[in-house]
């Protein structure tokens, strides 16, 4: 039987583990990382790997499949419906290159609905956790979507993923299209990050295209947890999404 608050412990005593061992272990100064061969705007570091390893040590212990951006779906022995989703370092170009905002991104998901999800933020070396009927919390204080109503005022995060067809014209209109009625537009080069902005009411809306499962999972159950609204849909890439996250004003007509 799954104990979803024990498997929300374990992963905020993880993540937080691998957001310290990121901090002391890993200079951003050093070059330790590559682009991949496959698609030459992602970069992949050792921390990557290192912060994997750790993380997935942790979790297969608990019976249940774990897809991970770095090896795929590691099937669990355990039958449920219950499964976790894991990015060791979203946000792997900011951290290396010492740019912004990274974190560790640990999920718990139910068939195709996120129960938790739990975010180690590594700039600001803060813990965040939520989900829907559990609220969304930053280092144990609670935290909430904002409140704006007019897009006019409001503010987007965005980006564009690493599979992005820039040279798709419809996609850069639709891309535009959806921007431009915002007051203000930010890049942070980690939807992880993003998400969490849009959670604590720090941003209005976060949306992208095409954004890897891995990158989205734990934010999303932790912007619903702050009772925001999430719309998300399946991308062309295989575990992509197409997702728009916003507070209740703002909310994406079904």
């Amino acid at each position: 039987m799954v104990e979803v608050d024990e498997l929300l412990n374990l992963s905020k005593l993880v993540a937080t583990q691998a957001g310290l061992r990121l901090l002391d272990s890993f200079n951003p100064n050093h070059k330790c990382y590559v682009h991949s061969l496959t698609h030459p705007r992602e970069v992949k570091a050792i921390a990557d790997t290192v912060l994997e390893k750790e993380i997935l040590d942790a979790l297969i212990p608990t019976g249940l499949t774990v897809l991970s951006e770095e090896s795929g779906y590691i099937f669990g022995h355990q039958k449920s419906k219950y499964w976790f989703v894991i990015d060791p370092l979203d946000g792997t170009f900011n951290f290396v290159k010492g740019l912004g905002p990274s974190a560790v991104s640990i999920a718990l998901w139910e068939g195709q609905r996120p129960v938790f999800g739990v975010i180690y933020s590594i700039l600001e070396r803060q813990l965040f956790w939520g989900g829907d009927g559990i609220g969304a919390y930053c280092d144990g204080q609670g935290i909430s979507v904002s409140g704006t109503s007019d897009k006019a005022e409001a503010s987007i995060c965005t980006g564009f993923p690493v599979r992005f067809n820039m040279a798709n014209d419809l996609a850069m209109q639709n891309f535009w299209r959806m921007v431009s009625s915002f007051a203000k537009v930010r890049m942070l080069g980690a939807a992880a990050v993003s998400l969490l902005h849009v959670a604590k009411g720090s941003t209005d809306v976060y949306s992208e295209q095409n954004i890897m499962l891995w990158d989205v999972a734990a934010g999303i159950a932790i912007v619903e947890g702050a009772g925001g609204c999430v719309h998300f849909s399946p991308g062309v890439e295989e575990y992509s999404l197409n997702v728009y996250a916003s507070n209740r004003f703002l909310c994406e007509s079904d």
